[in-house]
């Protein structure tokens, strides 16, 4: 609805700036119109009630606007570009990697010195692990932000950011960076000021003169890391008072019931916006708002801000896409995409960490029951936005998705759930993983699971034996389990030294920053010696390393696999077997996986349900060609096989 008063605040702003609406800047323009009335009802859905509403508006307003005039030509050019593709991160041409920077290489001028690396797996998408100012030893691996704008020095200045940033744009590469919405450090500048008293800075916190409040909220507030951080509040003996700090005590949650943490943190977005960020990293959203009597998560607030953010960075600077890092349960993680009017209008991506923790279900049973039982919830995401596909990445692994789930493949919860725990663990009879549980809350139960990929898949206790036959197995479930998520429908997202087959890295122990966490061992320190070995045939690091690649360059050669909601679960006429359907036009590629130990029989009939009855299939994983048996005969498939399944003339 037009809104006159509404939209001559806009004019004014736009004129202010010096903006040529006739000309150059017609789309922001255009844009900014077309959004302005949505941007203003999400507004006052959060704040119409706040004293100084109208005065943070304004200046939201023009932080838009000044977010446009900042945005430089190259920047620009890009997000027409993507504009004119369309919903650009779909494409099966993009495959990514998650890394630490120092872990990785050293710093920032490394990095650009290896992005040869990155070509010759076939990596174009980087996503780089918080770069900016944490406290050495009370960083949580650099999310607990002590200054926005400030590149750590470890890594290197902001202008060698821009550098690497502009290397990775000539060679058509992407890049993703985090922000942290939901907290600071208490080193940062508004933490440091509201521990000295002032009341301006404390409102950017919750902060408490007494434990009655804190004492309500924890009442309904789940802990997060129970075992390093019990509770929800710390004392700061400096101001005599309570501050909430959901994750670890020297993070300190924003008050977003302020309007004024809102405009502050939608300034920082834009920041990162024109550094020339591809995808903004948005951890920990399902927290950002906070509300007496509810577990403080998930809450419909929480969406407000996230939409209200999608429609400022559509205006502005519309080439940014938005990932939602809600690890939560199935339903739930659903509505980052966004609901009802703002469906698919919310958050662009958001990660399948229900998919992932059930490829690690089936890894450690061999049956693909509870993995289906899931997927009627994960197909409801909506066209126009996509899955981050993993196997692991920094974080834990946790066993998230629902009991009923579990209870619908004939299990017991709390039984199958102790079972994954204790397999991956080590501690069941038989296991070959090496991990270890993480979180553990003994009141409750739950923990969830750290180690490396290799490790998790039996490679380090392979190796510890000497064991040929357990380490080409190792090898083969390492590569079963990035297929499965790499042609599953999303972005890939590879942690790195996944690629080269890394155990886990246990030099985190003398690390007192760090030794408290024990998911630093799936975050190892990569040896470039060490991996000068994947030139080396026949060695594990070669294996996995040219195995990765050839997925990489199969999934970019097969149109069939980009995300456009075009994906059909095969009927599961073996437990043990997960099959899934590509398809697009009259193109389609059958995706079938065997998650045993021992040779798997699926009958001819699983590729006659869906269309046509194709006389031959191609199978582009290993370049061979199946003729089709009649119903009562069956395709074979090796212990933790790959099948890549096109039908052939």
């Amino acid at each position: 609805m037009y809104n006159y008063g509404l939209h001559q605040q806009v004019n004014e702003a736009i004129q202010q700036a010096g903006t040529d609406i006739s000309g150059e800047d017609n789309l922001f323009y255009t844009r900014f119109m077309a959004n302005t009335a949505n941007i203003f009802s999400l507004y006052m859905q959060l704040y119409e009630h706040h004293p100084e509403a109208e005065k943070y508006f304004n200046q939201l307003i023009r932080l838009v606007v000044k977010a446009d005039r900042e945005r430089s030509a190259l920047h620009k050019q890009r997000d027409a570009e993507k504009i004119k593709k369309g919903h650009w991160f779909l494409s099966n041409e993009l495959t990514a990697m998650s890394l630490y920077v120092d872990r990785f290489c050293g710093d920032l001028d490394g990095l650009e010195q290896k992005l040869s690396y990155f070509d010759e797996l076939g990596v174009n998408f980087l996503h780089l692990m918080p770069l900016f100012e944490s406290p050495p030893e009370a960083s949580d691996g650099g999310y607990a932000v002590s200054d926005f704008r400030k590149v750590a020095a470890r890594f290197g200045t902001l202008d060698r950011l821009k550098a690497l940033q502009a290397s990775m744009q000539q060679k058509d590469m992407y890049l993703m960076l985090d922000i942290v919405l939901n907290h600071t450090s208490d080193q940062h500048e508004w933490a440091v000021k509201a521990r000295k008293g002032d009341k301006e800075y404390q409102d950017y916190y919750y902060f408490y003169n007494d434990r009655s409040l804190p004492d309500a909220y924890d009442k309904t507030m789940p802990e997060v890391f129970p075992e390093a951080a019990p509770g929800s509040f710390t004392y700061i003996e400096e101001s005599k008072k309570w501050v909430m700090t959901v994750f670890h005590t020297y993070q300190w949650d924003l008050n977003y019931n302020n309007p004024r943490v809102f405009v502050e943190m939608l300034d920082n977005i834009f920041f990162y916006a024109n550094l020339g960020v591809d995808v903004l990293r948005i951890d920990a959203p399902a927290f950002i708002w906070k509300q007496l009597g509810t577990t403080c998560q998930n809450l419909p607030q929480a969406h407000t801000i996230l939409r209200l953010i999608k429609q400022c960075v559509e205006v502005a600077t519309p080439g940014m896409a938005l990932l939602g890092e809600a690890i939560v349960a199935p339903k739930e993680i659903l509505n980052y995409f966004g609901t009802g009017e703002y469906l698919a209008k919310e958050c662009d991506f958001a990660y399948n960490a229900t998919h992932m923790a059930l490829q690690w279900d089936m890894l450690a049973t061999g049956d693909t029951k509870v993995m289906l039982a899931a997927q009627h919830e994960l197909l409801k995401k909506p066209y126009g936005t996509s899955w981050i596909t993993y196997t692991r990445c920094h974080d834990d692994i946790g066993l998230g998705y629902d009991d009923y789930m579990i209870q619908q493949a004939g299990y017991n919860p709390y039984e199958h759930r102790r079972f994954l725990k204790e397999y991956y663990s080590g501690e069941f009879n038989g296991s070959t993983a090496k991990g270890a549980l993480f979180a553990s809350n003994p009141r409750t139960g739950d923990a969830r699971i750290s180690g490396s990929l290799a490790s998790l898949c039996g490679l380090e206790t392979a190796l510890e034996q000497n064991d040929d036959a357990a380490i080409n197995t190792a090898v083969q479930k390492i590569i079963l389990m990035q297929a499965h998520s790499f042609f599953l429908g999303g972005l890939p997202m590879l942690f790195y030294g996944d690629e080269a087959g890394y155990t886990n890295d246990y030099s985190y122990l003398q690390d007192s920053g760090k030794s408290y966490d024990n998911r630093w061992m799936h975050r190892p320190v990569i040896s470039w010696e060490k991996n000068k070995r994947i030139y080396e045939t026949g060695s594990i690091e070669n294996r996995v390393f040219s195995a990765t690649s050839r997925l990489i360059a199969v999934r970019r050669k097969l149109p069939v696999v980009k995300d456009m909601s075009n994906l059909i679960w095969m009927t599961p006429h073996n437990d043990h077997v997960a099959g899934y359907l590509r398809t697009e036009g009259d193109q389609k590629l059958y995706c079938v996986f065997n998650f045993s130990n021992k040779a798997s029989y699926l009958t001819w009939y699983a590729f006659k349900e869906h269309g046509d009855k194709p006389a031959r299939l191609f199978d582009h994983w290993e370049e061979k060609t199946y003729e089709v048996g009649d119903d009562r005969q069956h395709l074979i498939i090796p212990p933790y096989g790959i099948l890549l399944l096109e039908p052939a003339s």
